[in-house]
């Protein structure tokens, strides 16, 4: 085993900006008691945290929420990352987003706009949203396309909408989409709720692959067509974030620091805030970043397994949230003593005839809810 070697510098740094957001999509990565943490970061927190950033390595700024659009001082930060060298992303829903804002954004530097759809109709982008927004995005889409960016479209893939991957495509090609990111869900905060409805059977995944790649061959150059195979149908779990406290860095909407945007759900783990600590100390000396660095912290089979440093013993989020242990081995591999929760999950979705609960959906009411649930 080694102990952590010090890491080089976070190349990415994701600004959750809010937790706002006025999609309520049962998927929603954010923590479900987001409720709780409704002191955002101000204008001049935000604009320390860029240049910390950027003095200590970090080259590329993604700006999300929540719905990063309903930040008022959006263009400001923007221009700031323009000013001190970053790439820039804006992870949206569209939502919010018109002919004076995108020239606004445009103007301040913005690289890159990522604007998500949750299905090809609008009765089912509806739906899984729970909002009445299909065509408020597709007015989006031709706003990006009207100043030049390339249309990046990302469409998150569950149950209730694989079955339509070849119509959400061929929205994509509709709206002259230059990348199309079909992501299946990973099942964390609100989608770890909704996962008895989400998780598509293993013939559905199969079925979507094959026509996602009858379009790669139709398109050729023409669209990027990506397809994220959920971790629950690997056999291996993927290195998390390129590892724990290696690239990667989350500042969320209320400042804490994290090496992932779901590590806040850990037990036993103290995350800094950047109110109180700077970057560069929080990346190289905090706790929370530095117990999951290098391989001293893992258990067998992981800490004898020739095959850790391919995936660093996958994510520590979902080993806790199957095994309980952050520690355990990721269950995702078939190695892990605790594979069988994944097997079961898999065998429950394609039992014909399932009892579906209720979807629940991401909302203030909910998470204040949930929040006293847990």
């Amino acid at each position: 085993m080694s102990a952590p070697q010090k890491p080089g510098p976070p190349f990415w740094l994701l600004a959750e900006l809010t937790y706002r957001c006025p999609l309520h999509c049962a998927f929603c990565y954010n923590p479900v008691d987001f409720a709780r943490y409704e002191d955002e970061l101000s204008t001049e927190d935000w604009l320390r945290v860029l240049r910390e950033g950027r003095e200590l390595g970090a080259v590329q700024c993604g700006f999300s929420g929540g719905e990063p659009l309903m930040r008022q001082d959006l263009e400001v930060l923007v221009a700031e990352a323009r000013r001190l060298g970053y790439y820039s992303n804006l992870i949206t829903s569209g939502i919010g987003l018109d002919e004076s804002r995108i020239k606004r954004l445009k103007a301040a530097g913005l690289d890159h706009i990522q604007l998500s759809f949750q299905d090809s109709t609008r009765e089912v982008n509806d739906f899984l949203s729970s909002t009445r927004t299909f065509d408020l995005k597709r007015r989006a889409a031709q706003l990006i396309k009207g100043q030049g960016y390339p249309m990046v479209m990302n469409c998150v893939i569950h149950r209730l909408n694989i079955d339509h991957v070849e119509r959400i495509i061929e929205l994509a090609v509709e709206l002259d989409a230059d990348y199309l990111e079909l992501a299946n869900v990973q099942f964390y905060a609100w989608a770890q709720i909704n996962r008895a409805q989400l998780l598509p059977t293993r013939e559905q995944l199969r079925q979507a692959e094959a026509v996602t790649q009858q379009w790669r061959e139709k398109l050729g150059n023409k669209m990027r067509l990506l397809f994220v195979v959920p971790d629950y149908y690997e056999t291996r779990p993927k290195k998390c974030m390129n590892g724990w406290g290696n690239v990667f860095m989350t500042i969320t909407a209320d400042g804490l620091a994290l090496p992932c945007h779901t590590a806040r759900m850990l037990p036993g783990l103290a995350f800094p805030s950047v109110r109180e600590h700077g970057l560069r100390e929080i990346w190289y000396e905090s706790e929370g970043f530095n117990r999951y660095r290098g391989d001293s912290w893992m258990k067998d089979p992981c800490r004898s397994c020739p095959e850790k440093e391919n995936d660093h013993g996958g994510c520590r989020c979902q080993a806790y949230m199957l095994a309980q242990d952050p520690a355990a081995a990721d269950p995702v591999c078939d190695k892990s003593p605790e594979h069988h929760r994944v097997l079961e999950a898999i065998a429950a979705a394609g039992k014909p005839g399932m009892i579906e609960k209720p979807l629940v959906f991401r909302g203030p009411k909910e998470s204040r809810r949930l929040d006293r649930a847990f």
